[in-house]
Protein backbone atom coordinates (compact mmCIF):
# COMPACT_ATOMS: atom_id res chain seq x y z
CA UNK A 1 0.00 0.00 0.00
CA UNK A 2 2.84 2.41 0.76
CA UNK A 3 4.28 1.63 -2.48
CA UNK A 4 1.37 2.25 -4.39
CA UNK A 5 1.07 5.24 -2.85
CA UNK A 6 4.78 6.80 -3.57
CA UNK A 7 4.84 5.86 -7.13
CA UNK A 8 0.92 8.11 -7.18
CA UNK A 9 2.29 10.72 -4.97
CA UNK A 10 5.97 10.52 -7.38
CA UNK A 11 4.25 10.65 -10.70
CA UNK A 12 2.39 13.30 -9.19
CA UNK A 13 5.30 15.63 -8.44
CA UNK A 14 7.03 14.73 -11.74
CA UNK A 15 3.97 15.99 -13.73
CA UNK A 16 3.58 19.16 -11.23
CA UNK A 17 7.00 19.51 -12.64
CA UNK A 18 6.53 19.66 -15.91
CA UNK A 19 3.69 21.43 -16.10
CA UNK A 20 5.32 24.39 -13.76
CA UNK A 21 8.01 24.55 -16.00
CA UNK A 22 6.68 24.21 -18.80
CA UNK A 23 3.91 26.45 -18.56
CA UNK A 24 5.64 29.10 -16.31
CA UNK A 25 9.28 28.52 -16.04
CA UNK A 26 10.45 28.54 -19.85
CA UNK A 27 7.67 30.93 -21.05
CA UNK A 28 8.84 33.60 -17.88
CA UNK A 29 12.45 32.90 -18.97
CA UNK A 30 12.05 34.88 -22.07
CA UNK A 31 9.58 37.06 -21.30
CA UNK A 32 11.50 39.18 -18.40
CA UNK A 33 15.20 38.29 -19.35
CA UNK A 34 17.20 39.65 -22.35
CA UNK A 35 17.79 37.02 -24.72
CA UNK A 36 21.83 36.61 -23.54
CA UNK A 37 20.90 36.13 -20.17
CA UNK A 38 17.28 33.96 -20.94
CA UNK A 39 20.00 31.34 -23.23
CA UNK A 40 22.32 31.29 -20.18
CA UNK A 41 19.37 30.21 -17.79
CA UNK A 42 17.57 27.87 -19.85
CA UNK A 43 20.87 26.13 -20.87
CA UNK A 44 21.51 26.04 -17.05
CA UNK A 45 18.36 25.06 -15.91
CA UNK A 46 17.43 22.46 -18.32
CA UNK A 47 20.29 19.78 -17.50
CA UNK A 48 18.86 20.26 -13.80
CA UNK A 49 14.98 19.49 -15.08
CA UNK A 50 15.79 16.55 -17.07
CA UNK A 51 17.78 15.05 -14.56
CA UNK A 52 15.55 15.29 -11.53
CA UNK A 53 12.71 14.10 -13.76
CA UNK A 54 14.71 11.44 -15.03
CA UNK A 55 15.70 10.79 -11.51
CA UNK A 56 12.08 10.69 -9.88
CA UNK A 57 11.16 8.48 -13.18
CA UNK A 58 13.64 6.09 -12.56
CA UNK A 59 12.43 5.71 -8.78
CA UNK A 60 9.19 5.21 -9.68
CA UNK A 61 10.11 2.44 -12.47
CA UNK A 62 12.03 0.84 -9.46
CA UNK A 63 8.67 0.98 -7.15
CA UNK A 64 6.69 -0.32 -9.85
CA UNK A 65 9.13 -3.09 -10.54
CA UNK A 66 9.70 -3.90 -7.19
CA UNK A 67 5.71 -4.13 -6.83
CA UNK A 68 5.87 -6.72 -9.46
CA UNK A 69 3.75 -4.67 -11.31
CA UNK A 70 4.50 -4.87 -15.53
CA UNK A 71 1.36 -3.79 -16.33
CA UNK A 72 1.14 -0.39 -18.82
CA UNK A 73 2.06 1.79 -15.85
CA UNK A 74 5.15 0.21 -15.65
CA UNK A 75 5.86 0.69 -19.68
CA UNK A 76 4.71 4.32 -19.42
CA UNK A 77 6.61 5.23 -16.69
CA UNK A 78 9.75 2.99 -18.76
CA UNK A 79 8.98 4.99 -21.77
CA UNK A 80 9.31 8.50 -19.54
CA UNK A 81 12.64 7.55 -18.20
CA UNK A 82 13.88 6.83 -21.24
CA UNK A 83 12.76 9.95 -22.75
CA UNK A 84 14.04 12.04 -19.68
CA UNK A 85 17.73 9.95 -20.86
CA UNK A 86 17.48 10.92 -24.64
CA UNK A 87 16.30 14.52 -23.85
CA UNK A 88 18.98 15.02 -21.53
CA UNK A 89 22.12 13.13 -22.86
CA UNK A 90 21.29 13.54 -26.76
CA UNK A 91 18.67 15.99 -28.29
CA UNK A 92 19.77 19.29 -25.33
CA UNK A 93 23.27 19.49 -26.72
CA UNK A 94 22.06 18.74 -30.39
CA UNK A 95 19.54 22.09 -29.64
CA UNK A 96 22.40 24.00 -28.57
CA UNK A 97 24.97 22.85 -31.41
CA UNK A 98 22.31 23.82 -34.12
CA UNK A 99 21.26 27.13 -32.52
CA UNK A 100 25.45 28.21 -31.27
CA UNK A 101 25.56 27.31 -35.34
CA UNK A 102 23.19 29.23 -36.95
CA UNK A 103 21.15 26.22 -38.01
CA UNK A 104 17.75 27.78 -37.47
CA UNK A 105 15.91 25.00 -39.72
CA UNK A 106 17.72 22.45 -38.15
CA UNK A 107 17.19 24.19 -34.42
CA UNK A 108 13.41 24.27 -34.74
CA UNK A 109 12.97 21.00 -35.62
CA UNK A 110 14.89 19.64 -32.81
CA UNK A 111 13.54 21.70 -30.64
CA UNK A 112 9.87 20.95 -31.91
CA UNK A 113 10.67 17.34 -31.20
CA UNK A 114 11.90 18.30 -27.58
CA UNK A 115 8.80 19.77 -26.71
CA UNK A 116 6.82 16.96 -28.37
CA UNK A 117 8.25 14.43 -26.13
CA UNK A 118 7.59 16.53 -23.32
CA UNK A 119 3.72 16.78 -24.24
CA UNK A 120 3.55 12.94 -24.45
CA UNK A 121 5.46 12.25 -21.21
CA UNK A 122 2.91 14.67 -19.65
CA UNK A 123 -0.10 12.72 -21.52
CA UNK A 124 1.85 9.18 -20.24
CA UNK A 125 2.30 10.68 -16.33
CA UNK A 126 -1.94 11.80 -16.77
CA UNK A 127 -2.85 7.93 -17.96
CA UNK A 128 -0.66 6.71 -15.21
CA UNK A 129 -2.30 8.86 -12.80
CA UNK A 130 -6.18 8.19 -13.99
CA UNK A 131 -5.60 4.15 -14.36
Amino acid sequence: MMIEQSITYLTAILLGIMFFFSFVVAPSTFRFLNEEYARKFIRGIFPLYYLLNLSISLIVVLLIAYSIDFSLKFYLMLSICILFFISNFFLMPLINKFKDNGEEKYFKISHFVSVLINLVQMIFLIIILIK
